[in-house]
This record gives structure tokens, C-alpha cells and sequence, in this order.
């Protein structure tokens, strides 16, 4: 939703009707409101819901921590987010000094908590009105004030930022009570620092996150550590390069347990020094600064891949470092201010007040620079505002409380503490997040893995040899044997060969003896007779003896092949050794690759390094150009209960929406009762002031119902409280379209038409102030008349009326001024048409500062559009455009005047033939 940098609906929400503690308050507008419309600090703050838009990373809202924690992010930097200074107010109940003393006076100061404000009287008849972030009554809390004041700051902390808890006040008033009480005897008394400390310890985990402390004291300008009495000159250290302030020779010690935490803050109160005075019989001597020191490790980041080669699979890891983010909270409890008269100091004690009011002096006028946007803020007056450099216009998130007392004649002090409360609220910090790469932790995994991989490389080489070994070994005993088989079968095939042939030579004498003896035995047979049974006989011999031969010869070959088989073996075993030496050859050419990686990754850790600072300067140089602008939240506490059963006691609205039910207390708003309806609409207004209900009244149809009862209803507050509703309801982008889309913007039109209370008038005003700010609602907005109800409502002379009016003027020219920038309107502007030139131009100069302001701002966005430059010259526009762009207070709007009035052809026509000197 986008909203002019005036306040919200603001004023105009449900707060009206609240309460606090049990007691009902009502309140009228002053004309005296100091406005201040900065952006909030806390990302988590259960009073400002826009800034969450701001964080990750991260940020970054009040809900469970172990929901919040595990989100990580992969950027290299991260750019400063603006926050400003925020202050809360905290009433001490008066002492039973006072309740004597001054029981015939009022208390000075009136709380109105749920419009966050405070009325410092001057007399029975005049006060001044000042708001703040929180204002805490004297029943409030110490869980209340923690909440408020102290958990957004831890919880940014956790996340990695650094944060600053500080508090600020009159001797006596409740600084130490607020900050370091134990609550030993009864744990609901737990100051802020041990319920600082509990969070943190619940949140970071003691196996991988670190938590430390240092407990110091500032006093008569020296640092003293109050964990190490003889340690009392300690010396500050800022790095020239970031501007870190640091106190190296502090006392660190590293907290695991709430209890030893517990430890430490009573053995640093026995040390610190505290004196008597008239104001407080425990005055604190010295500025009590706690440093915590968080370390987390961010997991999630490194993830692991894995490669084979060949048939050995090696793990290779991401070389990228791991993240720790680094936080540090400083929790500040000042001595108090006082005047020497009242306290009664003399002696060393005196010179111990002189000291604490130099130290405070110091401290406001460092903030009165930054509040002015001075070009030297004089941080080195004093050791307490150099440690607070960086709390104050530095990158830290800081809250700030301030304690005040109700006596009348202390009303010096206590309007004192409230203008430095003031002038705090206006400081804006840049935060940064502390987030860096852990490369000792890489590198020493890097030298683990490099050690495994040797290791690895040596054992596979090593199995590599003795597989080499055992395969020649086996080839030769192989080869050997093949070589012995072969000479022993030739040998025995050349004796069987030879006794065959002797055996065949012997048969054949025999033969032919046999032969002789038969021819001369026997003529029977012819000679050729006997020749050819010889000759065939010697065939047969013969053929034998050949196979035989052949026989011989197939198993000579088979041999052979045997042999070159063999050979051949022995060629692959060679081979494979070949193979084996490549690879070897391979893992050290990859282990010199490793080597040199790890060189590129040094060079590269530094060249990261140069490159951060070069961003961060850059950043810093661009975050100082950056106009912030402010948008206050509507919030509001609970005004108006129910009455509770016969003890008189009455329930919170929160514990009625718990036991009734919201179905419940939305089906009253149409009882036929008139005070149950008004009760009932009471209740649904206070809800819809919490961010977090607004949405389930929507779902249940509360808005319907709102919408319907100022329809069908007569009744003047009923208007009133459900107009306040919608308001609240209207800061969210999507209930504006769903008011729009059930004719909300005429119901609103038609309640300001009739209605005559200012306080009526004032709702409703803030309600069409919220929908103009929404880019695609202006033509359906201006064309069901809720430009003319706006400007219709001027009829009234309240103030805050006209602010409310002026702000809803100076949302719809922002969105009409963005629109002409995109080119999607050529036409003159819809407020020109609707007749509210003149009346922005005669209000351009209002006494009231929160009208200026935004009739200021309308003009310069009309102006941006040139199809409005004839109409603003003939209305009288450009004289007051040339006053802003020379006498606004307000610089950014002073240049943005300027700017209009230099790019616009048609003003600088004007301005030269009225011999306008510019």
C-alpha cells in the first residue's frame, strides 16, 4: 500500500477506546502534539507492522524464535537497512516520600497510553503534549517493558545484527530497576539483561554458537572492568577501516548457563560505585555497560558431490567456506542526572556528579547534532559517547528508555529527560548485518581432506605395486612351467618316435629273414608274389608311420599356440602395469591440481576481502543520498471492558476474545439493544487495532459488519468507533479493495455528510486518507465521491481533521504523480477537477506542522505532472512553491520543490515573465 511519509490512520484507529492496567482513560486532541513520523526500528515490534517489509534476510516478526532461526541466505553483502532510534517512556509511582510531601499537588505528568503520548503539565490549566513509541505506566510490567522495549533488539541481535538497550533518566527514577535487576526473590522483578540473556541462551545452540560477556563501568572517565576490579584503565580501539569501536583489554567470558550469566551480574554490582545522596540512597556513580557477544553458524550451506574414475570413486566436497553471522548487544544503564542543589553531593561524591553530567552533557549534544543533521557530531568529547558511536547514528539497533517520576517538583528533570527522549527519537541508524565467511574453518577441512586424499592416493599406490608384483610373479612361474611342459612332451615324442622306428626296423629284418627262409623253404609262390605282399606290407608301414608323423606335427603346433598364447598373456600383463603406472601418473597430476586450487582460493579470499570494502564504502556512500520516508503504524492498546462478575474485577479484551469467542462478539453488533451494539462495536474496534486479529474479523465478516452499521445505524458513537475500525482495518492493501468492493467509500461519504463531531469526522477522514493511497483504486475512489467527501469534511475547524484531510490529499497526488511518471495518466489531476486547489493552496502555510507538512507534499506532487501547471499558476500554486523550495523546514521537501520547479517548462515560463529571480 503506498502512503504519503505522514502519519497513518494514526490517530484516526481504534485506539480510541482502550485500556491499561484496569484503568480507563479518555483523551482529547491537543493541538501541541509534537508528531514525529519516523520509520520504526524493530523489524519484530508488536507496535510497528510495516517495517517487517524490511529483512531476510531472514529479517526477519515477535513470533516463536525457533521458527525464526533457520533461514539462511547466500549473499556475498548485504546493503544497510534504515532504522531509527526508538524511545519508550516509563512512570515511576510515587515513593512514600512523595506520597507525603506532595499529597496536595498533582503528579506532573498525565500518561495517555493508548494514544502513546504524555502531557507535562505547566500549570493546572496548560501542558505540552509529547508522543513516543511506548509509553508505560507506573503499573506497567518489567515482562511488559521487555517486550516493548528490549525483545526486537535481542531478536535482531540473534539475527546477526548489533543492538543497543539503553536507559536514560533522573537519579532515582528506576534506571537499574528497569535493567539489571535479578529478581532472585521473585522472578516477575527479572530486569531487562537476565531476560536478554534467557532468550539468547533458548535460541543458539552451545555445539556449533557461541555466547560471551563483558561487564563494564565508566567512571570519572575511566573504564573499569567490573569482572576484573585491578583491570581499570581499559582503552578504546576503533578500526580506521570500518569504524568499529572495540575494548580489546575488556574481561570475555564465555556464558553457558543463565546461571553462571546470573553470577557475573552480582559480582559485577558488588564492584560498581554506588553513593548515598538526598534522591536516592543507592545512587549509581558510574555508566553500567553490559557487551554480549553472539556467534552463530549459519548450516545448510556446504553440500557435498561425489565422481568416479574408472573403478575408484573419490568424495569431493564444495570448497565454499561456511557463514557465521556475529551480534553484539549492549545493554546501557547511565548513571542518573541530577543537580547538585537537590542531591546534595559534596566532597568526591560532588565531583562524581560533575563527572556523570559532563558524560550526559556530552551524550545530548552528540544526539542534538545527529537530530539536526549537523555536519560534525562531536563523538569525541567524551569516552561515553565514543562507545555509543555506534548506538547513535551508527549501524546498530537501538531503543531507548527513558524514566521519569511523578513529582511536581522535579518537573525541571523530568521535562529535561523527556526533550532528550524527543531529540533521541529523531536519530536514524543504518543497520548493518554482521555476516562473514568462516575460512579458518575451511581451510583447516581443506587440509583434512588434502591429508585423506594423500593418505588414499599412498594406500591405492601401495596396492597398485603389490597387485604389479603378484601378477609378474604369477606370469613368470607361468611361463617357466609352459616352457618345462613343452621340452618335456618333444622329449618324450622324439623317444617314442625312435623306439617306434627301431621297433619298425626290427620287424622288417625280421620279416625278410622270415621272407629268405620261406622262398628257400617254399617255391610254391612266385618271387613277384612275395614282392608284392613286402611292397604292400611296406605301404601299410608307411602309411602308419605318416599319420604318426602328422600326429607329432598337430601336437608340435598346438605347442606353439600354447607358447604365443603364453606370450601374449605376459604382453597384457605388461600392459595392465602401463595402465597402472598412467593412473598413478593421473592421482598426482590431480593431487598438484588440488595444490594449486587451494593457491587460487587464497588469492581470491583476499581479493574478496578488498572487494567488501569497496562495497561497503559504496554503500555507505549511497545509503547518506537515500531519503527515508517515515510511516507511523497504527496501534493502540485496549481502552474500553466488560463488566466482570461481583468482585469488581474486569477482564482484559484479550481474555473476553478468548472466552467469548469473535463469532460471538460479532453477532452482538446486531442486538436490538443499543448499548449492547455499542459495547460490542467497542470491542470489535479494539481488536482490529492489533495487527494480528485484523485479519480473522475480515474472514468472520467483521468488516461487513462495520460497514453495515453505518448504514443501518443513527447512533453518533456507533459512527464514530466503527469508522475508527475500518480505518485499521484499511492499512492492509487487500481490506482496501474488499471496503471498496462492498461500497465502502460511499458509506464513508454518507457518514461524514451527516456526522458533526470532530472525533467522528476525524475517523472517517482517516479511513479515505488510508484508501487513497492504493494505486488501483483512484478512478473507482474519486468516481463514488471520496474526494468530495474529503474535502467536504474542511467544514470542520478541528485540527486534526485538517491533517487527516491533508493526508489523504497527499496520498492521492503521490499516486496520480507516480502514475503521470509511468504514463499512465496524461490527464489533469482529479483533485484540480474536484475543486481542492484552492483549498490546498490556502492551507499551504498552516500553523498546524502536520498539515503544512502534507499540503506541502501534495503540491510538489501536483506539480510533477505537467497537465497541472497552467491550473496551479492561475490558482496561485507557484508563489507557494517558491516558498517551499526557499523557507520549508523540512529539507527533503525543500528539494523535491526545487527540483519540480527547475524540470517544469511551464513554471520557468512563468517565472521569467513574472521576473521571479530563481
Amino acid at each position: 500500500m503506498a502512503t504519503s511519509s505522514g502519519g497513518g490512520s494514526g490517530s484516526g484507529g481504534g485506539g480510541t477506546y482502550s485500556y491499561r492496567n484496569g484503568a480507563t482513560h479518555s483523551h482529547k486532541s491537543s493541538s501541541k502534539l509534537d508528531t514525529h513520523t519516523h520509520k520504526p526500528l524493530s523489524l519484530n515490534s508488536s507496535s510497528n507492522s510495516s517495517s517487517k517489509n524490511h529483512v531476510k534476510s531472514k529479517s526477519l516478526g515477535p513470533s516463536s524464535t525457533t521458527q525464526r532461526r533457520n533461514s539462511t541466505t547466500s549473499k556475498d553483502h548485504h546493503p544497510s537497512v534504515p532504522g531509527r532510534v526508538r524511545v519508550a517512556v516509563r512512570l515511576r509511582p510515587r515513593n512514600a516520600e512523595e506520597s507525603v510531601a506532595d499529597a496536595d499537588f498533582a503528579d506532573c505528568v498525565e500518561l495517555q497510553p493508548e494514544l502513546k503520548r504524555l502531557k507535562l503539565r505547566k500549570n493546572n490549566w496548560d501542558a505540552d503534549t509529547y508522543a513516543f513509541d511506548e509509553v508505560l505506566t507506573e503499573f506497567a510490567s518489567q515482562k511488559r517493558v521487555y517486550e516493548v522495549v528490549a525483545r526486537p533488539v535481542v531478536e535482531s541481535v540473534l539475527d546477526g545484527y548489533n543492538g543497543t538497550i539503553m536507559a536514560y533518566g533522573q537519579t532515582g527514577t528506576g534506571k537499574t530497576y528497569t535493567l539489571g535487576r535479578l529478581g532472585e526473590e521473585d522472578t516477575a522483578a527479572r530486569g531487562i539483561m537476565v531476560r536478554s540473556m534467557e532468550d539468547i541462551l533458548a535460541d543458539v545452540s552451545l555445539e556449533t554458537d557461541s555466547v560471551s560477556v563483558s561487564y563494564l563501568q565508566l567512571y570519572m572517565e575511566s573504564i573499569q572492568d567490573l569482572l576484573d576490579p585491578a583491570n581499570d584503565n581499559i582503552t578504546i580501539v576503533e578500526d580506521p577501516r570500518t569504524g568499529d569501536v572495540s575494548l580489546p583489554g575488556a574481561s570475555l567470558v564465555e556464558i553457558r548457563d543463565q546461571q553462571s550469566f546470573v553470577e557475573l551480574l552480582r559480582l559485577g554490582e558488588v564492584h560498581r560505585f554506588a553513593a548515598n545522596t538526598k534522591l536516592n540512597t543507592e545512587s549509581s556513580r558510574s555508566h553500567a555497560i553490559l557487551m554480549v557477544h553472539v556467534r552463530r553458524s549459519i548450516k545448510g550451506r556446504d553440500a557435498g558431490h561425489s565422481s568416479e574414475n574408472g573403478n575408484h570413486p573419490h568424495s569431493v566436497k564444495s570448497l565454499k567456506p561456511p557463514v557465521v553471522r556475529k551480534g553484539k548487544l549492549v545493554v546501557v544503564d547511565l548513571a542518573g542526572s541530577e543537580r547538585i542543589d537537590k542531591s546534595g553531593s559534596e566532597g568526591h561524591t560532588l565531583e562524581e556528579a560533575k563527572s556523570i553530567n559532563l558524560s550526559l552533557s556530552a551524550l545530548g549534544k552528540c544526539i542534538n547534532a545527529l537530530a539536526e543533521n549537523s555536519a560534525h557530531v562531536p563523538f569525541r568529547d567524551s569516552k561515553l559517547t565514543r562507545l555509543l558511536r555506534d548506538s547513535f547514528g551508527g549501524t546498530a539497533r537501538t531503543s531507548l528508555v527513558i524514566t521519569i517520576g511523578p513529582s511536581p517538583k522535579h518537573r525541571g528533570e523530568t521535562a529535561s529527560t523527556i526533550m532528550f527522549g524527543q531529540r533521541a527519537m529523531k536519530v536514524e541508524n543504518m543497520v548493518k548485518l554482521k555476516e562473514e565467511f568462516d575460512y579458518k574453518s575451511l581451510a583447516r577441512r581443506l587440509d583434512v581432506e588434502l591429508d585423506k586424499l594423500i593418505m588414499e592416493h599412498e594406500r591405492q599406490q601401495k596396492a597398485f605395486e603389490d597387485e604389479i608384483e603378484r601378477m609378474a610373479t604369477e606370469a613368470q612361474h607361468r611361463l617357466s612351467e609352459a616352457e618345462r611342459n613343452y621340452i618335456d612332451l618333444l622329449e618324450k615324442e622324439k623317444s617314442k618316435y625312435e623306439k617306434d622306428y627301431m621297433d619298425s626296423i626290427r620287424k622288417l629284418e625280421d620279416q625278410l629273414a622270415m621272407n629268405q627262409r620261406k622262398n628257400e623253404d617254399s617255391h610254391i609262390k612266385s618271387r613277384a608274389e612275395v614282392y608284392s605282399e613286402e611292397l604292400a606290407d611296406l605301404k601299410k608301414m608307411l602309411q602308419k608311420e605318416t599319420l604318426l608323423r602328422k600326429a607329432a606335427e598337430r601336437e608340435v603346433n598346438h605347442l606353439k599356440i600354447q607358447v604365443s598364447e603364453l606370450k601374449m598373456s605376459e604382453a597384457s600383463r605388461k600392459s595392465e602395469i602401463l595402465k597402472v603406472h598412467k593412473m598413478l601418473e593421473e592421482e598426482v597430476h590431480q593431487k598438484e591440481k588440488l595444490e594449486r586450487e587451494i593457491a587460487i582460493l587464497q588469492s581470491q579470499l583476499l581479493q574478496l576481502s578488498l572487494e567488501s570494502d569497496q562495497t561497503r564504502h559504496q554503500f555507505e556512500r549511497d545509503g547518506l543520498e537515500k531519503d527515508v520516508s517515515s510511516v507511523d503504524s497504527l496501534t493502540s492498546q485496549v481502552k474500553h471492558q466488560q463488566q466482570a462478575s461481583g468482585n469488581g474485577e474486569k477482564p482484559s479484551i484479550a481474555k473476553l476474545f478468548e472466552q467469548v469467542g469473535l463469532q460471538k462478539i460479532l453477532s452482538l453488533l446486531e442486538a436490538e439493544d443499543a448499548d449492547v451494539r455499542i459495547h460490542a462495536v467497542k470491542v470489535v474496534a479494539n481488536l482490529a487495532a492489533e495487527e494480528a486479529n485484523q485479519g480473522k474479523i475480515v474472514e468472520a465478516g467483521g468488516l461487513t459488519s462495520l460497514l453495515r452499521l453505518l448504514q443501518s445505524s443513527q447512533d453518533e458513537t456507533i459512527h464514530r468507533v466503527a469508522a475508527g475500525a475500518i480505518a485499521n482495518l484499511a492499512m492492509n492493501e487487500t481490506n482496501q479493495e474488499l471496503i471498496m468492493s462492498q461500497g465502502g467509500i460511499s458509506l464513508l461519504s454518507m457518514t461524514a455528510a451527516s456526522a458533526e463531531d470532530p472525533q467522528t469526522l476525524r475517523m472517517v477522514a482517516g479511513a479515505i486518507a488510508n484508501l487513497c493511497g492504493n494505486d488501483k483504486l483512484q478512478s473507482k475512489l474519486r468516481g463514488e465521491g471520496g474526494i468530495k467527501a474529503l474535502l467536504g469534511m474542511v467544514r470542520c475547524r478541528h485540527p486534526d481533521v485538517h491533517a487527516q484531510v491533508a493526508r489523504g490529499i497527499a496520498n492521492f497526488a503521490k499516486c496520480e504523480s507516480r502514475a503521470s511518471s509511468l504514463g499512465t495518466k496524461s490527464a489533469r489531476s482529479f483533485l484540480i477537477e474536484d475543486g481542492a486547489l484552492a483549498w490546498i493552496v490556502q492551507n499551504a502555510n498552516n500553523e498546524a506542522s502536520s498539515i503544512r507538512r502534507h499540503i506541502e507534499l501534495a503540491l510538489c506532487h501536483l506539480a510533477q505532472h505537467e497537465a497541472n501547471a497552467r491550473d496551479m499558476i492561475n490558482g496561485g500554486a507557484l508563489w507557494e512553491l517558491v516558498r517551499i523550495s526557499r523557507d520549508c523546514s523540512r529539507e527533503d521537501i525543500k528539494t523535491l520543490a526545487h527540483r519540480t520547479l527547475v524540470s517544469s517548462p511551464t513554471f520557468q515560463a512563468e517565472m521569467r515573465r513574472m521576473r521571479i529571480s530563481y
